[in-house]
């Protein structure tokens, strides 16, 4: 059997790795602020695209989006938080204008440049 040095695990990182008490309880952010140093915008398999002209600003996204991803600056609506939204499509869904549209994450690109 060959060995794999960069899946070896070497004892003095063992040494490091935090014993299951020391680790909290998964899904709670110890230290307030925290969560947006977690970007989780990388696994969504859809991404919305946001139509600024259909947008009447009535902010209704914004209020159903779970992740806060819905952007506002000055009061309107300025795009979406791609670093965060995980593209559960709620803003879409919700939109009364159908300014959001949800995308497959690989043609995205293409339907941004349109």
């Amino acid at each position: 059997m060959e060995r794999n040095p960069a899946k070896t695990i070497s004892i003095s990182s063992l040494l490091k790795v935090k014993g299951w008490r020391e680790i909290p309880i998964g899904g709670i952010i110890i230290d307030a602020g925290n969560s947006e140093e977690y970007q989780t915008g990388g696994w969504r398999s859809f991404r919305p695209i946001w139509d600024e002209s259909k947008c009447n600003n009535c902010k209704v996204c914004w209020i159903y989006c779970p992740d806060g991803s819905i952007r506002i600056r000055d009061g309107v609506v300025a795009g979406i938080d791609l670093n965060h939204c995980k593209g559960c499509g709620i803003c879409a869904k919700e939109c009364p204008q159908g300014a959001i549209e949800m995308v497959e994450e690989s043609k995205a690109e293409e339907k941004v440049r349109q």
